[in-house]
């Protein structure tokens, strides 16, 4: 491990980052604040939700966010760096292992997967008004569910950046990312499936469910939601299991 080249590497992504900061952020928090002002503040305006709904939708909203921020922010680099502009041989030459420049990206993108949690947060806070209150009783158990809710972003984009070409990015949204978002509990507590118990089941496979449920139970514990021990213990299996494919892939394609 060569820490001064990892640092260096971790400074130029940040820098990068930091340069496309707001079309970044203008990317990842246009549909998630449309469904904030449509749903909660239209449908509840009206009377057609109970104004309740705004506490329940915005931890979603948060989860949502804070995956495709990180998924966009490591995969796409990684399907242009290795097959368009094929960077990443300049980064295979610096003077550290294969792995650790796989965990540079990781930790960049979940510090970007951080920032659009807390500006898509603060925004949608702000659009439904300040009557959402939030409980922070347990700070250290929202903190862990939010950095397993990064890293699960960043290994998965990861993961995906280096199993797909550029032809497939199309069908890695329509066939992967979609009905993710749509079965990830963003809108709706998973509790609210129990009409649908064949459904109820299935997207337990879904990690997004447990970035939403654990959000949702360590920021708005009020509202349903699953037990927050049982969502932490699941993302940090997901996230080892991201993490080792997206290192095997990394090296493999680093290899070939």
């Amino acid at each position: 491990m060569n820490w001064k080249t990892f640092q260096a590497l971790l400074a130029r992504d940040v820098h990068v980052a930091r340069r496309n900061l707001m079309p970044l952020l203008l990317q990842i928090m246009l549909q998630p604040m449309l469904f904030v002002f449509v749903f909660g503040r239209v449908m509840t305006g009206s009377g057609m939700m109970p104004a309740s709904y705004k506490g329940m939708l915005l931890p979603g909203i948060m989860a949502l966010s804070m995956v495709m921020a990180g998924i966009q922010a490591v995969a796409m680099p990684v399907i242009s760096e290795f097959q368009f502009s094929r960077e990443i041989e300049d980064r295979l030459l610096a003077p550290i292992n294969i792995e650790w420049l796989a965990i540079e990206k990781i930790l960049a993108g979940m510090i970007q997967a951080l920032i659009a949690g807390a500006v898509v947060v603060g925004a949608g806070w702000l659009i439904l008004g300040r009557d959402v209150s939030f409980s922070f009783d347990r700070p250290l158990l929202f903190i862990a569910v939010v950095l397993l809710v990064a890293l699960f972003s960043a290994a998965g984009g990861l993961a995906l950046g280096c199993s797909i070409g550029q032809t497939q990015i199309g069908l890695m949204f329509s066939l992967v990312l979609a009905p993710m978002i749509f079965f990830g509990c963003v809108y709706y507590p998973w509790s609210a499936l129990v009409g649908f118990p064949i459904v109820q089941k299935l997207v337990l496979i879904n990690p997004l469910v447990y970035a939403s449920e654990g959000l949702r139970g360590t920021m708005v514990p009020q509202y349903p939601h699953m037990a927050t021990l049982l969502v932490v213990s699941v993302l940090a299996v997901a996230d080892a299991a991201l993490i080792a494919a997206a290192l095997h892939r990394f090296n493999s394609k680093a290899v070939s």
